[in-house]
């Protein structure tokens, strides 16, 4: 956390920048969502670059290693490795949500994580949604959104894929939550992260094969959900009503008798 001061300080910055935030676009009810999602991507010609870069690697690396990986190890092994993984990465959703002000679900965040390390053998069994302790997934990013900073424009990281400047920014903060930050060494925390990175693309099959057959511009398609997951995430499944160029606007006075 030593690197907090100088990250919110560029995250105001965020809040600051000439091209509106897309949380503000979607306050602004003179515009429509395609409108909000163009002027939240002004650096395209090299997001596009980027994510092309990303395809090639995920082509010819990550996607032959997660399918692989599904097929080597078995269903509950797998199963029990996301578990873990994702049970570390609760210690840094609870963390958030305490930062966000929300007590409750801090509390039952935590409620979960304990759980699961104590009945669920460390986390390889997810008791605690049996248990009815749901997870609510928050990271730095959203924190910041919460608190009222911008996301500021789209952009499409190296190896790392779709983001925004706000949460770019956040990055740093989230990484010392994840679980290879627990490693005591390099060897190790490049392990985990491997395997994280490949766990992920595992579950990630069936949604890129969907992305291959249904988008005729995958680069347009996984923007625009992406923005729009993202807004939800950041407004918990409840972001700002959008009010269209064509909506009349409401008047006190009752309309005109007719004669």
């Amino acid at each position: 956390m030593k690197h907090l001061p100088t990250l919110l300080s560029a995250a105001a910055l965020v809040g600051c920048a000439t091209v509106p935030p897309t949380d503000t676009l979607h306050q602004n009810h003179t515009i429509d969502r395609a409108e909000s999602v163009n002027l939240a991507d002004p650096w395209e010609n090299w997001n596009r670059k980027v994510f092309a870069f990303n395809d090639r690697i995920d082509s010819a690396v990550l996607k032959p290693l997660a399918e692989g990986y599904r097929s080597a190890v078995p269903h509950p092994v797998r199963t029990g490795i996301d578990n873990v993984l994702g049970n570390l990465g609760d210690i840094g959703s609870t963390a958030n949500q305490f930062l966000q002000g929300k007590v409750q679900d801090g509390v039952e965040m935590g409620m979960r994580v304990l759980v699961n390390t104590i009945f669920g053998l460390g986390g390889v069994l997810d008791v605690a949604t049996e248990a009815r302790l749901t997870r609510r997934s928050e990271d730095f990013g959203q924190t910041l959104g919460h608190w009222g900073v911008g996301s500021g424009p789209f952009v499409v990281l190296p190896l790392l894929g779709p983001s925004s400047l706000r949460d770019a920014v956040a990055l740093p903060v989230d990484l010392q939550y994840a679980p290879s930050a627990l490693a005591q060494t390099s060897a190790g925390r490049y392990s985990i992260t491997a395997l994280s990175v490949i766990n992920a693309r595992s579950n990630l099959l069936s949604t890129t094969q969907l992305l291959d057959t249904a988008a005729l511009d995958r680069y347009s398609f996984m923007r625009d959900a992406w923005l729009q997951r993202r807004l939800d995430q950041v407004y918990d499944g409840a972001p700002p009503e959008e009010k269209r160029e064509d909506e009349p606007a409401s008047t006190s006075q009752p309309p005109e008798q007719s004669r």
